[in-house]
């Protein structure tokens, strides 16, 4: 495969950080939202703990909605290409998040506020499930391969990229605001912001062009299955499992180091929002900085060693975590956050130069998103839930490191039972070992 001009892949690699760093906004605005905001204007009727849970129940249902737009938007994605459908997620993103900017709360609508509120979350999950693969393949598919991973971990930064801004905003309206004054309509501000942030988006990733690997195969005439996700399932499933294991300590640690800690501090360490707004603030900012680094090493050292340290490191860390928050101490705080996502850093920057190493071109797209989203059901989508629930249960933050570690586990004997993709050629990995491969792709196309 020729090499992408420097000038080139640095375009691509900013249309794809700036698109998904502005998702990637939308859809953690709702999870700090939800521990901060929604569980009074949206479940007002109910107890603080029991309104937060019922908050992040209505977080989850976005992680159920992924795999479906996974699903969708890797069949056209590996049929028609990578660009247009991450303009169509950007663009569904963006809408149902300006719209929960406009929601009207319980008080005005009732029971209708609630669901209408999950309406629009639904609509953030399916667009986020077709975003992630879209972004990561359109730049792992340009480019040197030796340096596929750095490269491609620029995507990943994204996510505390739009974390930084998210929790930024948020730190920033509660600092100027009243606390009533917030609830009443501060919080609207950044759901609203975000239909400014994505025309930016849209017409920087407008500009980009089809990824090389995806349009050779297109000149080969190397023709598509039916429908990729059967292809998928027949000649990926390992890669499949592999991709869900290898996010479940990723994924559970994330959303207990960056939405979890937002209610175990406010709550049981008794701490002002904005204390744990800025550390996570603070520690997404370095978290962004250090996931290249991380991309760059399993450049030199191989995708599976410094998967495997993020996910050892997250698991023990989980015990250090929330004794450093029971601190209340600031710069402790900021220690336990930052730290976590570092070490979190080690899986997340390899990732997806790792997941897009596992399929073939023609299945790419759905592989990916399909192996990424589900585990975001089991992992992500309801780790804030059960870590509440754990609080709510046991009184105690030790069953909730547990659970990371238990998290962590899963993710080390997946990576273990993977084979180092690091030296793979993208346009040359085939969907079916031996001479299986042209009866099958005849038989699907």
């Amino acid at each position: 495969m020729a090499h992408t001009p420097p000038a080139r892949i640095g375009k691509v690699v900013g249309a794809s950080l700036v698109g998904t760093t502005i998702e990637w906004y939308d859809f953690f605005l709702y999870g700090s939202a939800a521990a901060l905001v929604f569980n009074k204007l949206f479940f007002p009727n109910e107890d603080e703990l029991t309104g937060t849970l019922l908050a992040f129940l209505t977080y989850a249902v976005g992680f159920v909605a992924r795999p479906l737009g996974g699903l969708v938007f890797g069949h056209y994605g590996d049929r028609l290409g990578r660009k247009r459908l991450l303009v169509i997620s950007l663009l569904m993103m963006g809408g149902a998040t300006f719209l929960i900017g406009l929601l009207p709360t319980y008080a005005t609508l009732g029971v209708a506020a609630p669901l209408l509120l999950t309406l629009l979350r639904l609509v953030q999950g399916f667009a986020l499930g077709g975003e992630w693969g879209g972004a990561v393949l359109l730049v792992s598919e340009h480019g040197d391969p030796r340096n596929r991973g750095f490269w491609a971990s620029w995507p990943q930064a994204g996510a505390p990229g739009g974390n930084l801004i998210a929790t930024g905003v948020l730190a920033l309206l509660a600092a100027v605001q009243p606390d009533d004054a917030f609830l009443a309509w501060g919080w609207r501000v950044a759901f609203l912001l975000s239909g400014v942030l994505v025309l930016i988006g849209l017409w920087i990733r407008i500009t980009v062009t089809e990824s090389p690997v995806f349009q050779e195969a297109l000149a080969r005439q190397e023709p598509a299955p039916a429908a990729p996700i059967l292809g998928v399932l027949r000649h990926h499933w390992r890669d499949v499992l592999v991709a869900m294991g290898a996010r479940m300590a990723e994924n559970v640690s994330y959303y207990i180091i960056t939405a979890f800690v937002l209610v175990y501090g406010t709550t049981t360490a008794g701490l002002p929002k904005g204390t744990v707004l800025n550390a996570v603030l603070i520690g997404s900012a370095i978290h962004f900085v250090t996931i290249p680094l991380w991309g760059a090493l399993s450049d030199r050292l191989g995708r599976r060693p410094v998967y495997l340290l993020g996910a050892v490191g997250v698991g023990l860390w989980a015990f250090a975590f929330f004794p450093l928050i029971d601190t209340r101490n600031f710069a402790l705080i900021t220690v336990a956050v930052t730290v976590g996502l570092v070490l979190h850093g080690a899986m997340y920057g390899p990732q997806a130069a790792f997941f897009s190493e596992l399929f073939a071109t023609r299945m790419r797209y759905s592989g990916v998103s399909i192996g990424y989203q589900l585990a975001s059901i089991a992992a992500g989508g309801v780790a804030p839930l059960i870590a509440v629930a754990l609080l709510d249960a046991y009184g105690s933050s030790v069953p909730v490191s547990v659970y990371v570690v238990v998290a962590a586990v899963l993710t080390v004997v997946a990576v273990v039972a993977s084979r180092e993709t690091r030296d793979r050629d993208l346009s040359a990995i085939e969907p079916a070992s031996g001479a299986a491969r042209a009866a099958v792709i005849t038989k699907e196309a």
